[in-house]
């Protein structure tokens, strides 16, 4: 590894798929020595953490003298060269490969990558492996009886969140440069949060899903990464070409890496504590309350308009309830042998039948415009809204997972009740790290954007990242 010896082993690891990207073009590194760098990575690291579900050592070392000799060819693909990681869940494909959707009960053989892993191996990268997650996605942490327990890099006692908590892990300890996730309901934004990192819920449409309108709607495509440059490039590499579906949003007028790349401009914020639900509401904890503060200071040192205003979120939060529950049940109705799923997986079917009813989601579903009128006044006088994201930093394993299911269900949804409200009105939301625990874990807050408008999150986002450079700590692992 010649060109390697130029820069240091872990620096390196951890420089992110933007700069990764640069030094391909520029034959600073080549494709080849990621792959092997992260293989040595992945096969030291991986056994502590888990965050892989398999990985595919030989097909990425073949992907990488292909991406070569595109690059001897001219080529200039935006991710060409850079290892990704995705997300074992029923959305994304890779074809020759099994997907398990988290659990032992489903398993099948991929006959042909789906559009978005079509779209990552177009754009150059080069895919090393499949990442955990909890059965069927439904949780905030990454937990399995069949896959085991996905840890923490900053702590492993704790959790990485979920649902794409593999994803997580394997960037936070630079096993990985970048990888995809998938948020139904805070899935890329809390283990970002717990894990140190960017995590961009886009707007609804925006990437390709398989199936489209997965979990009612409420499912959207996205990664995680080290720092937001890269979430930007990740956005231009499988949005750009023809749209995906014709429900697809109109691109922004210029690249998200672009719009990343400059300032914001004094921006109207509103900041809020308020939950969106009012039945059992979270118990925010000190930490969280006061990384929401010290964000909407430094926004207001920045030179933004910073006012703390309230949605009117009204009953939207209890009513979300019957959609979220109403996608979990038609992935349970898809598993072939129900009896092989989880006894808290069947829990929560059971609880779908009451708190579910057809009635029930398709008034949820029909309610979606008025919620998105009522609640998205807050956008009328404000361009972005900044949240809590959870009640507290990440937990210890188990916290949830060793409950019954209505305790399991109320408990995470009091801790993790900022996001789903945005997959149910589609807007674009991000988590962005603010600081450090007195136990020195992770902590972050949200911002939120009106419909379409990743661009104006990733430039804030951007800016906040210059003020607190989180991607220059790492694990010590």
């Amino acid at each position: 590894m010649e060109a390697v010896s130029k820069v240091a082993v872990g620096e390196l690891a951890f420089a992110g798929a933007a700069r990764q990207a640069e030094m391909v073009r520029a034959k600073e590194v080549s494709p080849s020595e990621l792959v092997e760098l992260y293989l040595e990575r992945i096969e030291r690291i991986d056994p502590q953490l888990n965050a892989f579900r398999v990985v595919l050592a030989e097909k990425a070392r073949a992907e990488a003298t292909r991406a070569e000799e595109r690059l001897s060819a001219g080529e200039e693909a935006p991710l060409l060269g850079v290892p990704i990681a995705i997300k074992d869940d029923r959305n994304e494909h890779v074809e020759g490969e099994s997907t398990t959707h988290g659990t032992g009960a489903w398993d099948q053989v991929e006959q042909s990558d789906s559009e978005l892993v079509g779209r990552v191996r177009r754009a150059g990268a080069v895919i090393i492996g499949k990442t955990l997650l909890p059965e069927l996605a439904i949780h905030g942490y990454t937990e399995s009886q069949t896959f085991g327990i996905t840890r923490n890099p900053w702590n492993p006692k704790r959790t990485t969140g979920g649902s794409s908590g593999g994803s997580a892990a394997a960037v936070a300890a630079g096993m990985v440069p970048i990888a995809h996730a998938s948020d139904g309901a805070g899935s890329i934004r809390y283990p970002a949060a717990h894990c140190g990192l960017f995590g961009l819920k886009p707007q609804r449409d925006r990437v390709p899903i398989d199936p489209p309108g997965h979990w009612l709607g409420l499912s959207v495509n996205g990664c995680v990464s080290r720092s937001v440059a890269d979430t930007a490039l990740f956005l231009d590499a499988v949005c750009s070409g023809a749209p995906w579906s014709h429900a697809a949003p109109a691109p922004p007028d210029r690249p998200f890496s672009e719009l990343a790349a400059t300032a914001p401009g004094r921006l109207r914020i509103a900041v809020t504590l308020k939950p969106p639900r009012a039945v059992a509401p979270p118990l925010l904890e000190d930490e969280s309350r006061q990384a929401v503060e010290a964000t909407a200071e430094l926004l207001r040192s920045l030179g933004h308009d910073v006012e703390w205003r309230d949605p009117e979120f009204g009953n939207v939060g209890n009513q979300i309830s019957a959609r979220y529950m109403g996608g979990i049940a038609e992935d349970v109705d898809e598993v072939a042998d129900p009896s092989k799923l989880e006894a808290m997986t069947r829990g929560y079917r059971r609880i779908a039948r009451v708190a579910a009813p057809g009635w029930a989601i398709r008034r949820s579903l029909r309610l979606e415009e008025k919620d998105r009128a009522r609640i998205g006044k807050i956008f009328r006088d404000h361009d972005v809204l900044l949240t809590p994201l959870t009640a507290g930093p990440a937990f210890e394993h188990g916290r949830f997972s060793k409950r019954g299911a209505v305790r399991c269900l109320l408990g995470e949804s009091r801790f993790y009740p900022n996001a789903v409200v945005w997959n149910h009105l589609g807007n674009p939301a991000a988590s962005v790290p603010a600081g450090r625990t007195a136990d020195d874990l992770p902590i972050a807050v949200q911002i939120v954007g009106r419909s379409n408008d990743e661009g104006t999150l990733l430039s804030l986002a951007a800016q906040l990242e210059a003020e607190r450079p989180w991607a220059d700590r790492t694990p010590e692992l």
